[in-house]
């Protein structure tokens, strides 16, 4: 499962919006927890996004590269924030929120999740995530990953405040 805050996944969604018709992408922070009720299933909980920059010059409307360079330089702040690695987002402009044969062939990071939005003429549509699971790159493979989206009270209270005004 991968875990997010409302604000970073409203946050990467409007990053796709933003690099429209390219693609965007960018990275997620967090910790890979045990899950409480299920000690086979963990769950990767994204704590913070990073931007990065799309390095295609090719195809940047359909295929994305984060530069290796920059990778580092994320990992590090990682860790210096006590994070790790536990994800990958980018949007797909009028496209499924679909891994591609490419999203697959690129994907290296074992147990990390990949997060895709598709984004139709300009506007995020829907968001999926992917687990990359697998003990090798033999034997790799994409697997559905349910997204549980955290509201923070306060804007739990401001959502609550906003349908009693309309009500």
């Amino acid at each position: 499962m991968l875990r997010i805050h409302y604000a970073d996944y409203e946050a990467l969604r409007t990053h796709g919006e933003e690099t429209y018709p390219n693609e965007c992408c960018g990275v997620l922070l967090g910790k890979n927890i045990a899950d409480e009720g299920n000690d086979a299933e963990a769950v990767n909980h994204v704590q913070q996004i990073v931007r990065a920059g799309n390095t295609r010059t090719d195809s940047a409307h359909n295929r994305y590269n984060i530069a290796p360079q920059e990778l580092v330089k994320i990992q590090r702040q990682a860790r210096g924030l006590g994070l790790d690695i536990v994800g990958f987002y980018h949007s797909h402009p009028d496209h499924p929120a679909q891994w591609s044969k490419t999203d697959f062939a690129e994907a290296h990071w074992l147990g990390c999740s990949y997060v895709i939005t598709s984004v139709e003429q300009g506007k995020a549509a829907l968001t999926n995530s992917f687990l990359l699971s697998g003990t090798t790159e033999e034997d790799k493979t994409f697997e559905d990953e349910p997204i549980q989206i955290d509201i923070a009270p306060n804007v739990a209270e401001a959502a609550a405040q906003t349908q009693k005004g309309q009500a």
